[in-house]
């Protein structure tokens, strides 16, 4: 998105002169740029995944904290997406526009919350954004992993989680629940924890699934890359259990699709409450819909009485981790 006034792209898709950058996921946070402003969480996801390519110049700034860039003045709060998440408030001669970013609005202690903030624009996501995806509860889908650990203690349960966010998230979850045994890592999951943890996120105890000890891990819960469900990396283990922790689980034929026997509907997207939710709660009367099922969202805005449009933006996937 391009802000005219600012002079300056929010989540661009290729490297620009200057950038506001919501949060470090990679079809949002891009290397290269000249000048990023982002807060210090977000920058520290860059720099460790880019180093000194991240880009020219990164300007961490606190949640709230204002910046006036090009005219306008810029401020970011949390979106509840995963660590360092954030919306971008903008104003500028009178009006105030909020762009979410990708959001969601349940608890979560791997990072701060969705914080609300009436507007006269407001840009929001959609990647769930139809009436079937309604998440169930996330307890209920970590219990449903515990209790196929206990009923077959045999098998090595794999789980399939996005390194970044998602992983950090189900570690917290499963330790809400109870459960303190170590949790096993796939190495590409590593770097990210120890820098969720240096950011003051407590994960318990964690240990690497090393080739070494992979076929003495009967019974325990194994976190990786959903890639690595299907590779011989998995194979290695005994009897292994595959799991995959996403919205996207919602549909069954994905599960099926990619030989999920548990499929773990745990999202760090809102869903159809969510999103229908937040729209009532800004109040904005101009609502722009993007990244995701923006047809369904615009409607129902409509219907609500908002103006509504759908805002298409190239660079933007489907999150198939979501």
């Amino acid at each position: 998105m391009w802000c005219e006034a600012g002079g300056f792209f929010v989540d661009p898709p290729r490297p620009v002169e200057r950038a506001v950058i919501t949060h470090g996921h990679a079809d949002h946070a891009r290397a290269g740029h000249a000048a990023v402003l982002t807060t210090a969480a977000t920058a520290a996801i860059m720099r460790a995944r880019w180093g000194a390519d991240a880009a020219g110049v990164i300007e961490p700034i606190a949640y709230g904290e204002m910046r006036c860039v090009g005219g306008v003045t810029v401020r970011l709060l949390p979106a509840g997406h995963i660590l360092g998440s954030a919306q971008v408030v903008l104003e500028h001669a009178g009006t105030r526009v909020v762009i979410s970013g990708d959001f969601k609005r349940r608890p979560d202690p791997t990072c701060a919350p969705f914080e609300c903030l009436a507007c006269d624009v407001f840009v929001t996501e959609a990647t769930f954004g139809l009436p079937v995806f309604r998440h169930p509860s996330d307890a209920g889908e970590v219990g449903k992993l515990l209790e196929s650990a206990r009923l077959f203690p045999e098998r090595a349960h794999l789980v399939g989680v996005y390194a970044l966010g998602k992983c950090q998230r189900l570690i917290a979850l499963l330790r809400a629940a109870g459960y303190d045994r170590p949790i096993f890592l796939h190495g590409a999951l590593q770097a990210l924890c120890n820098l969720y943890t240096r950011h003051g996120v407590a994960l318990g105890a964690l240990r690497p699934a090393a080739a070494g000890v992979r076929r003495e891990l009967a019974g325990e819960i194994v976190l990786c890359p959903p890639s690595a469900l299907a590779d011989r990396w998995a194979r290695a283990f005994p009897e292994p259990l595959t799991a995959l922790a996403s919205g996207w689980m919602r549909i069954r034929q994905r599960a099926r699709q990619r030989g999920v026997e548990l499929p773990l509907v745990i999202s760090d997207h809102a869903d159809w409450d969510e999103l229908t939710q937040t729209l009532d709660d800004v109040g904005a009367p101009t609502v722009l819909v993007t990244h995701g099922r923006e047809e369904a969202l615009v409607h129902h805005a409509r219907q609500r009485g908002f103006a509504a449009d759908a805002l298409s933006l190239a660079g933007y996937e489907d999150d198939a981790d979501a």
